[in-house]
């Protein structure tokens, strides 16, 4: 439900954007179709799992377990927004290998950097994303979840942030304070580029520079977004009939 809060305070600052109005006026009917459900997949349903999963499914696994891990609240942060997406970052690179990147295609067919495009996916794609399990158990584990739930938060936003085109302005002391460690939203706009080279980590720029997949974003206007030729049904249930043009 955060996430959800979250999505719609940031899609109004959008809104105030001319560039972003446009954006919207021309996204096609099936691409608002696709968003919308993708939005209430993650925003929803996948939270109201996560729920679940923490108190059925590990209780029933580990019923020892609840509450046993018992460490300090800035250490918990570091699990979450560290760890956690260093781990995210491998299973990044592993949907653009070619036998995954089906089910990982539709968020690549936004073809404009707008917040609505964040949960675009294939609608059981999510059940692979390893926040749903890594978090649910975390959440379960931990005596205090205070820390590691403020990591939670700060991914969610940088995920809407980065998925938008509220960039920095590269002349700001912000710009030349954030760049050096965070992907900026003109870092993940590259990696939605069609060219799909680098830049696959989502809170911290360093899992790319340690790996050698980090690619600066340069002025230059690169094309966003695959065209993949498969109806609706196939986008949110069956995406391995896949058929991509540029």
């Amino acid at each position: 439900m955060i996430a959800l809060l979250l999505f719609w305070f940031f899609f109004g600052i959008t809104l105030l954007q001319t560039k972003q109005r446009e954006f919207l006026a021309q996204k096609s009917s099936q691409d608002w179709l696709l968003d919308s459900l993708g939005l209430c997949m993650q925003g929803i349903i996948i939270p109201f799992l996560q729920i679940v999963l923490g108190l059925h499914l590990y209780s029933w696994l580990l019923p020892q377990a609840n509450n046993c891990l018992d460490i300090d609240p800035w250490l918990s942060f570091i699990i979450s927004f560290v760890v956690v997406d260093y781990l995210y970052y491998w299973h990044h690179r592993l949907l653009h290998q070619r036998f995954f990147f089906p089910l990982h295609a539709v968020h690549h067919t936004v073809s404009q950097m707008d917040m609505l495009g964040t949960s675009r996916n294939t609608l059981w794609s999510s059940f692979f994303l390893p926040y749903l399990w890594i978090n649910s158990l975390m959440l379960y584990l931990l005596k205090d979840f205070h820390g590691y739930s403020l990591g939670i938060f700060l991914t969610c936003l940088l995920d809407l942030w980065r998925h938008s085109s509220l960039n920095v302005q590269k002349e700001s002391i912000l710009y030349h304070l954030l760049n050096p460690w965070l992907i900026l939203p003109e870092d993940h706009a590259y990696h939605h580029s069609r060219s799909q080279l680098g830049n696959f980590a989502a809170n911290l720029k360093i899992w790319d520079r340690l790996h050698g997949t980090y690619r600066v974003s340069d002025n230059t206007i690169q094309p966003i977004g695959i065209i993949l030729n498969m109806n609706l049904i196939q986008k949110l249930f069956y995406p391995f009939s896949l058929n991509k043009t540029q």
